[in-house]
């Protein structure tokens, strides 16, 4: 098959996950492709859904997805969407291209290399998102002008590369590609140390003070809000990156402690003004 053989607006796709993430890819699609098929455990969500027509169907089982469906996307947490790659080959008996919007790569790329060749997989991740999860917080240009990153396997076809380029073109993204090893000890610098530095400084605060907080501390906290139950899997499953990417930040902690244990201010005005234009220039 060659790239063309995958027309977004002719195409049937199933989101598996109408979270926060599942639920603004929804929005952002809807009226763009065929029809647009939900399945989510929780049936709260499910009835929101489709009282509120962002899909065509809805089901919390996803052995119940119609058969027609070209497209599956899995947009839930990594543990979860590992366990939805290992029922794909039960659920699913045609073939069909499978996306993932995982925040790690690594272990859902190796999963899906193991999925029956009438699959064809593609490893995806948007660089986007809040604090507050469910489909009551989805929106639909929650994805607009964000890194859309793929981590295409060895065995993905040029139609399944098409397929996830026309979606993040629909959604107003923008794609990268990337290598799944690569992407995993990226985002543990750029992601998972930034949600672990909000905990952090969430659980050093005391409770008696919280009526002084201001928005420094709520936007250098605001990671805090996040559930434990989509992170604890991130960072199970990048460990190691995540391990080193901490200990990179505790040594610059203790750079900072020490020059002020000693009152030695000009070293930490040094080391302030290299956090400006560090800063500076991720943001420019």
């Amino acid at each position: 098959m060659s790239p063309s053989d995958f027309n977004l607006a002719e195409s049937r796709i199933a989101i598996l996950g109408l979270g926060l993430m599942g639920g603004s890819l929804a929005l952002g699609l809807r009226g763009k492709c065929a029809a647009l098929y939900g399945i989510d455990p929780h049936l709260p969500t499910l009835e929101l859904a489709l009282s509120q027509h962002i899909v065509d169907y809805a089901e919390s089982d996803p052995a119940k997805l119609p058969s027609d469906v070209d497209l599956v996307i899995l947009a839930a947490p990594v543990p979860s969407i590992i366990a939805l790659i290992h029922q794909l080959p039960f659920t699913i008996s045609h073939p069909c291209i499978v996306m993932d919007m995982g925040s790690t790569k690594r272990l859902i790329v190796e999963a899906m290399s193991r999925l029956p060749e009438r699959f064809d997989p593609i490893g995806g991740h948007p660089i986007c998102g809040k604090e507050k999860l469910s489909l009551a917080n989805a929106e639909r240009t929650l994805y607009y002008a964000a890194p859309f990153l793929l981590t295409p396997l060895e065995r993905t076809s040029p139609r399944a590369l098409s397929a996830a380029n026309q979606i993040i073109e629909a959604l107003g993204a923008k794609t990268t590609i990337l290598d799944a090893v690569e992407h995993d000890r990226i985002l543990a610098s750029t992601s998972h140390l930034a949600f672990l530095i909000s905990s952090a400084l969430a659980l050093t605060t005391p409770q008696d003070v919280g009526s002084f907080v201001g928005p420094g501390f709520k936007s250098t906290s605001r990671l805090a809000g996040t559930s434990s139950s989509m992170m604890l899997g991130v960072l199970q499953s990048n460990r190691e990156n995540v391990l080193n990417v901490l200990h990179g930040m505790q040594s610059q902690l203790a750079e900072i402690e020490a020059a002020l244990s000693v009152e030695d201010f000009s070293k930490l005005e040094s080391l302030l003004n290299e956090a400006q234009a560090k800063y500076q220039s991720f943001t420019q």
